[in-house]
């Protein structure tokens, strides 16, 4: 298990100065270094960077592993998802998200696999996730843990934003930025894991939250990722997050080195300011936003500006300056997210109907055969047919 895991995340642990590398910035290891980091990212189109948030595409690298050793052809799944196996193998390339979330879903149905990214996230030593890892073990408790990987994580995966909240209870975020979060629940599901794995390898205790919340719907047996966390996980919930006691943010860090800490946040800090900020586009962030929002009624334009701090006109001009507007963006996610849970038998059409925002199941088949021509039902049963 260590060879493989060790190709896998080869981009990180053996290469620990240089992990600051193409979108956060290289380390200043003289001009051989830099120009070897810089080609990297040769392959995006410069220009279009700020459109692509990129990751460091360990958790591909380790489902392309499990599609391999399960004897599945990964040539088409990678055509499919706009990847290539050169980039794959080559451990120091980045990938964009979207890609990566595309080859997960791709790997997991190939396999069989509902729980690909739970079972991926334990494969790896910590210590191989590299710089972000070492920055969270020289911290000095698990609130300082937190507080880092908040920091610092959009220096692994660009489409992810973690935020850390102190207050009653403490409680680390996950959003998307730039990137749709309704096509994903492997990717997600590997962060909380891998977030959860650090925190008890880092105190040396089995800790588990209070709460775990996960925005996209599952109907099926979900007690492995209940028992993994030692709590219910709450499938379709408001935000995707992790929440413990207040109390445990003072758990101290078993391997503390304060001064190593400093060092490792001087060189993030570098990364950090090296990076660009405009990253990915609007339409994925509105999205975000309208999802959790449809099965409340409440996904309408107003309380969508509202939520990214914009007013309606400049929320308006936003969407046009992509050729977008609400109405249009509306119709493509429920359309998107209506192919999605059609996949899931455990799911009624009335039950789809109010995921979606409609009132009424009607209401909602007259909108589906609008866009495909065809009724759910006529969708669904030949998926039906095969179980």
């Amino acid at each position: 298990m260590r060879p493989r895991t060790a190709f896998i995340w080869g981009t990180f642990g053996a290469r620990l100065a240089m992990i600051c590398q193409s979108v956060v910035g290289t380390c200043h290891l003289g001009a051989e270094g830099v120009e070897r980091e810089t080609q990297i990212v040769r392959h995006l189109d410069p220009k279009c960077l700020g459109a692509l948030p990129t990751a460091s595409g360990g958790i591909t690298r380790l489902a392309y592993a499990r599609g391999r050793e399960a004897g599945i052809e990964l040539g088409p799944l990678l055509k499919k998802s706009g990847l290539t196996a050169r980039e794959i193998e080559d451990g120091k390339a980045r990938l964009e998200v979207k890609r990566q979330i595309e080859f997960l879903n791709l790997v997991a149905d190939a396999v069989g696999d509902e729980f690909l990214g739970f079972r991926l996230a334990q494969l790896p030593d910590l210590r191989e996730l590299g710089f972000l890892y070492y920055v969270a073990a020289s911290s000095q408790t698990l609130g300082d843990v937190l507080r880092r990987t908040a920091r610092y994580s959009s220096t692994v995966n660009e489409g992810l934003s973690v935020k850390y909240l102190e207050g009653k209870t403490f409680r680390a975020v996950f959003e998307y930025v730039g990137v749709a979060r309704h096509p994903d629940r492997h990717q997600m599901e590997f962060f909380t894991v891998v977030l959860m794995r650090v925190c008890r390898q880092l105190t040396g205790r089995r800790l588990a939250p209070s709460r775990v919340r996960l925005t996209h719907h599952r109907d099926r047996d979900c007690s492995e990722l209940s028992a993994f966390f030692g709590c219910e996980v709450e499938f379709g919930g408001a935000a995707d997050d992790i929440v413990f006691d207040a109390a445990i943010a003072d758990t101290p860090v078993v391997s503390a080195d304060p001064y190593l800490n400093e060092l490792l946040i001087a060189v993030c800090e570098e990364g950090l300011a090296r990076r660009r900020t405009d990253r990915g586009s609007f339409r994925a962030n509105v999205e975000n936003a309208v999802a959790p929002l449809l099965p409340h009624g409440n996904a309408r334009a107003d309380e969508v500006a509202r939520r990214l701090g914009l007013s309606e006109r400049t929320f308006a001009r936003r969407l046009a300056s992509e050729g977008l507007t609400f109405s249009k963006v509306l119709e493509g996610l429920r359309s998107d997210l209506a192919r999605q849970y059609l996949e899931d038998p455990g799911l009624s059409m009335s039950k789809i109907a109010w995921l979606l925002g409609y009132r009424e199941a009607s209401a909602f088949n007259h909108a589906f055969k609008r866009w495909t021509g065809k009724t759910p039902r006529q969708v669904r049963l030949p998926q039906s047919a095969m179980v």
